[in-house]
């Protein structure tokens, strides 16, 4: 017995050393490089949170003080970002890189590794913010699929393939598009993605995509969590059309818009067929959470993909794509057609924030608004991690830092309290 008893306690022992490690090893993903990074120009200073003495609880709390040291921030302009180059010159030492970022000491439970998970981030810019999201949502089991814009610059390009050469579970499309807003490119970048992930070795489950302004509201394993809860169903949302039948009652061609886009899809007079299969058309958003089955029908299934070639001279065909798919009869995690709309707000893949719904469906912007989208300030915090959303659109340090670091830390908080759950009721027995 006594042999037994020091079996047990030794058993202990050696799962709160472990698990202390996982936790500490966690704190180091979000930890700032310093001295190591000085070679390289990836050191950064202090975290804003730290200069100014920020509590996030207390902004989470919505307690007006912190509230006005955040202002404060934002008024100074105190934020200061990575390069593109400083990330190029910093991914020239891939072990450096990994283990200076924290990658290497990130590691999934078991219940994580066995539901694994896949990405396509579809990005054109700012290579601090894209890493910045892509280290939040990064476990070693899952696999991440990165598009960016042939129109990016030089030095973002260089610096995503360096991303994808050091980092394990990441790589570049192997079909790279030229996307113009609103157009077939946008669409077409998400299925190059989706084709090369079904090619991976790693058997996901569900795949999400995301865009460089997007951030985890949720750890992975509570993601996991709620996405196995859907027992195969899609998360999409799904409208009737109302006013959007012009998207594709005509054919639209790519004409130069005089604008940051560059060209995007204007009708023409002439109109188009109906859609092939009396396909009953919806609307709904370019972002998803998808099936691997669901993504096997798409690339297998001649439906989708005369539905794909119809889609192809319309408005916005991300918008209808998947809306639409996910409705057909027989498909896998069907939503029948006679079914109730799925909103933004139903659909928890992406939280938006659109300017003329303020008041009406969710609190006023704490940000600034950009072409009627809120970019989130602080005061959001509480807001965005209680609404019951995985991913928050639009985050940018630029606009707001103090929210992503506060994000940062919540999340961190959340993983080292489900790391001593974990630990807690595997040792309950023991104790």
């Amino acid at each position: 017995m006594r042999r037994l008893w020091l079996h047990l306690k030794l058993k202990n022992v050696i799962c709160i050393t472990l698990t202390l490690a996982l936790i500490c090893c966690f704190t180091i993903t979000f930890s700032i490089v310093k001295d190591e990074g000085q070679e390289t120009g990836l050191s950064e200073t202090l975290r804003l949170t730290e200069q100014y003495g920020i509590n996030c609880t207390a902004i989470y709390e919505m307690e007006p003080v912190e509230l006005g040291k955040t202002l404060v921030i934002r008024k100074e302009k105190s934020y200061v970002g990575q390069t593109d180059r400083t990330i190029v010159n910093a991914t020239y030492d891939c072990d450096w890189f990994v283990v200076s970022r924290g990658y290497d000491a990130i590691q999934g439970s078991e219940f994580e590794r066995e539901f694994p998970l896949a990405y396509s981030l579809v990005v054109h810019q700012d290579v601090a913010l894209v890493e910045r999201l892509l280290r939040a949502v990064y476990m070693p089991h899952n696999i991440y699929c990165i598009h960016y814009d042939l129109k990016s610059s030089d030095d973002f390009i260089s610096a995503m393939k360096g991303l994808a050469r050091c980092i394990p579970n990441v790589f570049i499309a192997s079909k790279l598009e030229r996307v113009q807003y609103a157009g077939f490119s946008r669409l077409k970048a998400d299925l190059n993605c989706l084709s090369d992930l079904l090619d991976s070795e790693v058997k996901w489950k569900y795949v999400i995509n995301l865009c460089g302004q997007d951030f985890p509201l949720r750890t992975n394993a509570e993601l996991v969590s709620d996405l196995k809860e859907l027992k195969g169903r899609n998360m999409v949302e799904s409208k009737w059309p109302g006013g959007k039948t012009g998207r594709w009652t005509y054919h639209h061609s790519l004409k130069d818009s005089n604008s940051e886009y560059n060209e995007s899809p204007a009708s023409t007079s002439e109109k188009k067929s109906p859609p092939p299969h009396n396909i009953a058309m919806f609307v709904g958003s370019a972002y998803f959470t998808l099936s691997r089955e669901f993504v096997v029908f798409v690339q297998q299934s001649s439906l989708a993909s005369d539905f794909l070639a119809w889609s192809e001279d319309t408005y916005s065909p991300d918008e209808h794509f998947w809306a639409t798919l996910v409705r057909v009869s027989g498909v896998p995690g069907e939503v029948p057609s006679s079914d109730p709309e799925i909103s933004e707000l139903k659909s928890k893949t992406r939280l938006v924030k659109w300017s003329y719904l303020e008041r009406i469906l969710y609190p006023p912007c704490t940000g600034v608004s950009i072409r009627a989208v809120c970019i989130y300030g602080a005061a959001e915090l509480r807001w965005l991690l209680n609404y019951g959303h995985w991913f928050a659109n639009k985050v940018d340090p630029k606009v707001d830092p103090v929210l992503m670091e506060c994000l940062e830390e919540k999340l961190a908080e959340k993983l080292e309290y489900f790391i001593w759950g974990f630990w807690y009721f595997e040792n309950s027995l023991f104790i």
